[in-house]
């Protein structure tokens, strides 16, 4: 399945993958649609790009930050990283960017790139047989002052970097503003196929709040238990409509 990230071949049989995200109208601006403090957006903005850096089969070294939001959001930004890296137990990450200083928006924006490794082993595809495993979504689409309020809801950055250990894991889509339906029509690509679940399906799911495991059926008591409450099964039936 094809991710949201850049693939830049590099020597030794490895990978680039970068993956991005970005904000626009959540900050601490007059005029920003969603008042939050900078370090949670940057956060999440970290977040998104760690998981899908993560889920094209990537080991993140480096972030690079583009902020619109002032030099006085900076410090906020590295906060809200380092947030997300202690989550992950994680130290090594390096950070650059840059500052817009010359003009001065009238809403908060910040961009973000997590920058990663992987084998080119790694990157083969999938045949993704519906018959063949088991699927789920982790956590629920959440969107806005939703993220803020309902934060027991969303999927902890290391829950997700523990799936993505898992040998038994065929595949992990962390789900993003099209939706859970989007992404499963993606993994199941050219199938007729019909998918039922207790979530919003057609929702978004902002900053990535959750995400969708594939998995062997050997494996289903193991992370059912591991994402507990989190954890919401997907049904999967072929279309009556197919031809």
């Amino acid at each position: 399945m094809k991710r949201d990230v850049a693939i830049i071949p590099l020597n030794k049989g490895e990978e680039l993958v970068i993956a991005a995200d970005n904000s626009g109208s959540i900050g601490m601006r007059e005029q920003d649609d969603v008042k939050v403090p900078y370090d949670i957006v940057a956060y999440y903005n970290f977040r998104v790009a760690w998981m899908e850096c993560v889920a094209a089969g990537a080991a993140p070294f480096s972030i690079v930050i583009h902020n619109f939001s002032g030099d006085e959001a900076w410090e906020q930004f590295i906060k809200g990283i380092h947030r997300g890296m202690n989550e992950l137990d994680i130290e090594n990450l390096e950070i650059t960017g840059s500052t817009e200083t010359n003009f001065t928006l009238v809403q908060s924006a910040i961009g973000m790139a997590v920058i990663g490794k992987r084998k080119k082993a790694e990157a083969e595809c999938l045949d993704y047989d519906k018959d063949k495993m088991n699927v789920g979504v982790i956590g629920e689409p959440l969107v806005g002052n939703e993220v803020i309020e309902n934060e027991a809801n969303i999927v902890p950055l290391d829950l997700f970097q523990w799936f993505a250990e898992q040998k038994d894991v065929l595949a992990l889509v962390p789900v993003g503003s099209k939706g859970i339906l989007y992404e499963l029509e993606q993994l199941f690509a050219g199938q007729s196929l019909e998918f039922t679940t207790s979530l919003d399906i057609k929702k978004t799911s902002g900053p990535a709040t959750c995400f969708i495991i594939a998995y062997k059926d050997i494996a289903s008591k193991r992370i059912k238990e591991k994402a507990a409450n989190l954890f919401h099964e997907v049904i999967i039936n072929n279309s009556p409509f197919a031809e």
